[in-house]
């Protein structure tokens, strides 16, 4: 068998539409619209996020917008991406994180530079292989990926400094908050279809202290495996 050759630095730097001017114009969109954290406007800026969408849409993949990755789920909108990791690592950088929800690995690749470890779960089988095999050629180390069911988090290495939740539920699942150390950040997506909200919780001992973020567009955070 014929092994599967790495990713070449043409992919990883992109042509055309996926070009570094192209990248510049979606990174003064993201300052437009309010990203301020320059660590991590350097960080969207340097992801080739061309490579984890189908090579049909890699032309829009630095638009500010969600695109579809099969199985029903979307890469995030980089705004959406931007903020979520800025408003996990604002402040001092959590040590180790919990991310719900791993679908392409796009978010994942932003985190990881900001984090020691991320252990990242993914409920669709084919999403999960996909996104271990692109971060693997990334080189990005940092991460542990598992297929499960995101509901329940990864208990035998909880309590988590941070927990990114890619998909909405009208509340947050309690598997979640009790994995979430003292002083730990949660942030996520709540709420129905076009009244979604991101939040992010911060544990004080047995109390959370409830931040709104802006409104956000997630697909369900489902339970079981497919």
């Amino acid at each position: 068998m014929t092994a599967r050759p790495a990713v070449t630095n043409r992919r990883l730097t992109g042509i055309g539409m996926t070009s570094a001017r192209t990248r510049d114009r979606l990174i003064a969109r993201l300052r437009e619209q309010g990203i301020e954290h320059e660590d991590v406007l350097e960080r969207i800026r340097g992801v080739p996020r061309h490579l984890f969408v189908d090579e049909a849409l890699a032309s829009r993949a630095y638009e500010d917008t969600a695109l579809p990755i099969g199985h029903g789920q979307t890469i995030s909108q980089p705004f959406v991406v931007a903020l979520m990791t800025a408003a996990l690592i604002e402040g001092s950088a959590p040590r180790k994180v919990l991310e719900v929800g791993t679908g392409c690995g796009y978010q994942t690749a932003v985190l990881a530079p900001f984090v020691a470890t991320i252990y990242s779960v993914e409920r669709i089988a084919a999403l999960h292989v996909r996104a271990r095999r692109v971060l693997r050629d990334l080189k990005i180390a940092n991460v542990f990926m598992r297929h499960g069911d995101g509901f329940e988090g990864w208990p035998p290495y909880a309590p988590y400094d941070g927990i990114l939740v890619a998909a909405a539920s009208a509340r947050v699942p309690a598997a979640l908050l009790e994995q979430l150390a003292n002083g730990g950040r949660l942030v996520m997506p709540v709420g129905p279809d076009r009244e979604q909200q991101l939040l992010r919780l911060t544990r004080r001992g047995d109390t959370y202290e409830r931040e709104l973020l802006g409104p956000a567009t997630f697909v369900p955070l489902l339970k079981g495996l497919s």
